[in-house]
């Protein structure tokens, strides 16, 4: 990346990890939990060795409600900078919301995740503003109706036609480093994410970008194993898997909440490298 320096991988031969932090009440796997201990958790996320955090106040997951840009910022914008006051670690803003990018940027992250790909009004030019590196989500629909019967003819094809074109546009403005990210779990049945999954390294040629796979803790995992209801620990050997398998494929970064253990799978599969 070229707006900041991204720390050695801590995994030879394989992805950075990503760390989440959720500073809303109403997160799919852990609402609610981090909003009063945010910055601890994410430094301790560091130290179990994420090489980045990222940072959301607003929910994506299925059903969720919209936030205002102000409740939003409110809530990422005290965490980011007490972080920033601790620590030089790269941090992520989560926010499909230019203005959020904005004030989040200008707080001390050091780079905007947008699951709408800068689509929302004012976004390529905010980020272009800011020439900060971006990440590039999929989504089909939005987060109220993504998950009302997501349908493809060819969803690798389909999903990396996107991309390119969002890769174009941010190009056509001089956005200087681009990430793209499949969107696990956001418009898609279990088949769609498998197949996504199993062609992370064609998705990381035909769009020329490195590919950013979050697949923690998502609903898939329970439909593969009906005993992994709950989103919270119940899908930690699920999620680890993929994130294995994301690794296995060529993914430059994998999501994660559960920093420590992905970091130790990821420490073994690279060992036999």
């Amino acid at each position: 990346m070229n707006s900041f320096t991204m720390p050695p991988a801590k995994i030879a031969g394989g992805p950075y990890v990503m760390g989440v932090l959720n500073v809303t009440p109403d997160s799919f796997s852990d609402g609610g939990v981090y909003e009063r201990a945010a910055a601890p958790h994410a430094l301790a996320m560091l130290e179990a060795g994420a090489d980045i955090i990222d940072i959301g106040g607003e929910s994506t997951r299925p059903g969720a409600a919209p936030v205002e840009d102000g409740e939003e910022i409110a809530r990422v914008v005290p965490v980011i900078a007490a972080l920033r006051s601790v620590t030089k670690a790269p941090i992520s803003i989560d926010t499909m919301k230019p203005s959020v990018a904005m004030a989040a940027l200008q707080a001390g992250a050091s780079l905007w995740n947008d699951v709408a790909a800068l689509q929302s009004p004012g976004a390529l030019e905010t980020a272009a503003a800011l020439r900060r590196p971006v990440i590039l989500m999929h989504m089909q629909g939005g987060p109220r109706t993504m998950q009302d019967e997501p349908h493809y003819e060819d969803v690798v094809a389909e999903v990396i036609a996107f991309l390119k074109a969002r890769v174009a546009a941010a190009e056509a403005k001089g956005i200087p480093d681009i990430w793209v990210d499949p969107g696990i779990g956001f418009g898609k049945t279990l088949a769609h994410n498998l197949a996504l999954l199993n062609n992370v390294a064609r998705i990381r040629d035909e769009t020329g970008r490195p590919v950013l796979i979050g697949a923690s803790r998502k609903r898939f995992l329970s439909v593969i194993d009906e005993r992994a209801k709950n989103a919270g620990r119940d899908r930690l050997g699920g999620s680890i898997a993929a994130a294995l398998i994301a690794a296995q494929n060529g993914a430059a970064m994998v999501r994660v909440h559960d920093v420590a253990e992905t970091v130790q799978a990821l420490k073994v599969w690279g060992a036999t490298l």
